[in-house]
């Protein structure tokens, strides 16, 4: 006659899953702990939108595939898509060179604005400013000099 079999034992669960600790402690986050997140279509470098993120944001997007933010408003996390659609599917995430900026490129399906336009930046408009322009005799410098250098030693 069959056995049955033991009645399953409690097996306690892994913690959370955390972003990994190499990516975090390069992070500058601004007082709320959040990480401003420029938001490129990968093929056309189209900017697209910004939004921020703080380390569980980051991680998921880092570790599903889609763009996940933190909202400052309604303090909680979305993905862009989930309502409407018009998803964000991860191509390349870098980190900028002061730690308080991330370049998310992805292949945006739809519209990336909640107004219903590509960008966020159609629906803000163009700001009046003055065009500059380097003269034609002005040299490219091939190195920083040193009053391109901030006083910690990074280049401007």
């Amino acid at each position: 006659m069959p056995t049955a079999d033991p009645a399953p034992t409690a097996v306690p669960s892994d913690p959370a899953p955390s972003l990994d600790p190499a990516v975090a402690a390069r992070l500058r986050r601004d007082d709320a702990g959040l990480v401003a997140a420029v938001v490129q279509q990968h093929d056309t470098r189209e900017v697209l939108m910004v939004g921020w993120m703080d380390d569980e944001a980051l991680r998921r997007t880092l570790t599903s595939g889609r763009v996940t933010f933190w909202s400052r408003s309604r303090q909680e996390y979305w993905r862009k898509g989930d309502t409407s659609g018009h998803a964000q599917h991860v191509k390349h995430v870098a980190l900028d060179c002061d730690g308080d900026a991330l370049l998310v490129q992805v292949d945006q399906v739809g519209v990336a604005c909640h107004t219903g336009t590509r960008t966020c930046f159609e629906a803000g408009g163009t700001l009046p400013a003055v065009v500059g322009s380097r003269p034609a005799a002005e040299p490219t410098p091939s190195d920083p000099t040193p009053s391109d250098r901030d006083p910690a030693g990074a280049t401007r």
